[in-house]
């Protein structure tokens, strides 16, 4: 798969998303983590009064590509390789990780490097260099 390099595309959609990061902020005075967010809504003893905040910002996640397509009439052609079981695997890596690393690459990567966290650039740095070793031997060492 070939992908194509949109650097005002890019531009756009790092600008979106740190301006909901500090919208939300300043707002709420809460960090954009995902993770974060999502085991909160999952959590039985969650503060009640921050359950409507939370539900809304991840419909917002999962509205916006449907908003992109019918703003620009294009839809964004994302393709999963790996099997399901794979992608399942992964996604509890991902999710044990975050739980590990105290966030997740949008609270830490976007949120804590602004906020100049010595423990978001650690976690950023181990996550960045974790994930470029793995493309490599996937790609080099595998053959993937």
């Amino acid at each position: 798969m070939i992908t194509e390099f949109t650097p005002i595309n890019a531009l756009i959609g790092g600008a979106l998303i740190g301006f909901s990061a500090v919208i939300l902020l300043v707002v709420n005075g809460r960090i954009a983590g995902i993770s974060g967010i999502l085991s909160r809504i999952m959590v039985p003893a969650h503060n009640k009064e921050e359950l409507p905040w939370e539900i809304s910002f991840v419909i917002g996640l999962l509205l916006a590509p449907i908003l992109y397509f019918f703003l620009t009439d294009t839809s964004a052609n994302v393709a999963v390789s790996a099997n399901w079981w794979v992608v399942g695997a992964a996604g509890l890596l991902v999710g044990f990780g975050a739980v590990i690393g105290g966030g997740c690459t949008s609270g830490h990567g976007v949120c804590g490097l602004t906020r100049f966290s010595k423990r978001s650039m650690a976690a950023t740095a181990s996550f960045m260099s974790t994930g470029a070793i793995t493309v490599y031997f996937l790609k080099h060492v595998f053959g993937g």
